[in-house]
């Protein structure tokens, strides 16, 4: 492995409430597709993982739609997040009703835009 190339930081899913509400308090980035909250993780100077949380509202759809638009922002992040997300910070990807009708470049592109965004602060 050559010196130039950093190790991928351990992706981590976020899966209590208080984890999803202590991100809520941080910053925000706001797309047509989605939406993207980030917070650094109190305590972890090591800053081995990147935490991750999916969510949808009852206003992108029932059921089968919220979880339909959870798999796309799952995706989309298991592609970008590694790349772009901070480690030892954790990240809420929101689904909005536009996350199922748009096509997957521009989610991909919202997506990428945000996380690059959040990174700068």
């Amino acid at each position: 492995m050559s010196p130039d190339l950093t190790p991928m930081p351990e992706l981590r899913r976020l899966r209590r409430r208080r984890e999803f509400t202590y991100v809520r308090d941080g910053i925000t980035e706001r797309r047509k597709t989605v939406v993207v909250q980030a917070r650094a993780r109190p305590g972890d100077e090591t800053g081995e993982h990147v935490g991750e949380g999916y969510t949808a509202t009852k206003k992108v759809g029932g059921a089968v739609e919220r979880n339909r638009a959870k798999r796309r922002l799952r995706e989309a992040a298991r592609r970008l997040l590694a790349q772009h997300g901070r480690p030892g910070w954790d990240y809420v990807f929101i689904a909005r009703e536009a996350t199922l009708d748009t096509g997957w470049a521009r989610l991909l592109d919202d997506m990428e835009s945000a996380l690059i965004s959040l990174a700068r602060t």
